[in-house]
């Protein structure tokens, strides 16, 4: 479904991503793991079209070269992001944060989406017309995970979904990521630090370190490679 080709990135005058490889299969829950600084966000950002102004290489999605396109355009394509620090726009509604997940579509495409998200998330479905704002810190997770789902994704790119949230939120995210997973025709990439919660979801992952991809394994390969307990678990 996707292949990283060769792909780096710089800010400014430093490069963050050093030429990076690696490839997702359709129905994979596929983990970019490494410790804080590596790169993972700056990845996932280039995959969905959020990327600083100089990314060079190829990002392949069902064999098309979408590096060029803009985020709109990789959305449409079913590109899904809930980005680290869930991104609210704070003044608007509820559902009007919502609908900024299907922006362009038509309202036959917002009505079904919007009810498909609410049925997955009801406690929104009673705060539609509230400030996103005003939300607690999991109950705009579930925004921010509803406003991507809403463009009908394919592929789902998660930022470190459990951030900043309670244990008991944290689980309930987690098994809704597993439950999305196994609901559909949806591809995961999961970058997340809580590797308790991460590791048992993963199907596949690779290990990012200084920018550079040093590992790509199954799951058992990545939880019994001395390089990944390292770098990920702080182990020797």
């Amino acid at each position: 479904m996707l292949s990283i080709q060769e792909l780096s990135a710089r800010y400014g005058d430093s490069v963050v991503v050093h030429d990076v490889s690696f490839e997702i299969e359709e129905g994979d829950l596929f983990g970019i793991l490494g410790s804080n600084g590596a790169g993972k966000t700056t990845i996932l950002r280039a995959i969905a079209g959020l990327h600083p102004p100089a990314v060079t290489g190829r990002i392949l999605f069902g064999g098309q070269d979408i590096l060029g396109l803009p985020a709109h355009k990789r959305a449409g394509m079913g590109i899904g992001l809930v980005p680290e620090g869930r991104r609210m726009f704070a003044s608007l509604s509820v559902r009007d944060n919502l609908l900024m997940g299907a922006y362009g579509r038509g309202k036959e495409w917002q009505s079904r989406n919007l009810a498909r998200v609410l049925e997955v998330f009801p406690e929104l479905a009673e705060r539609t017309a509230q400030l996103a704002g005003s939300l607690s810190g999991g109950q705009q997770q579930m925004v921010a995970f509803g406003r991507a789902l809403m463009c009908e994704p394919r592929l789902l790119l998660l930022d470190e979904p459990s951030l900043g949230l309670a244990p008991v939120v944290v689980q309930r995210i987690f098994d809704l990521i597993a439950e999305l997973h196994r609901a559909g025709d949806l591809t995961v990439v999961l970058v997340e630090q809580n590797a308790a919660e991460a590791f048992p979801l993963l199907t596949r992952g690779t290990l990012i370190e200084r920018g550079r991809a040093v590992f790509t394994g199954t799951r058992h390969e990545l939880e019994t490679s001395p390089l990944v307990g390292r770098a990920y678990f702080g182990t020797v």
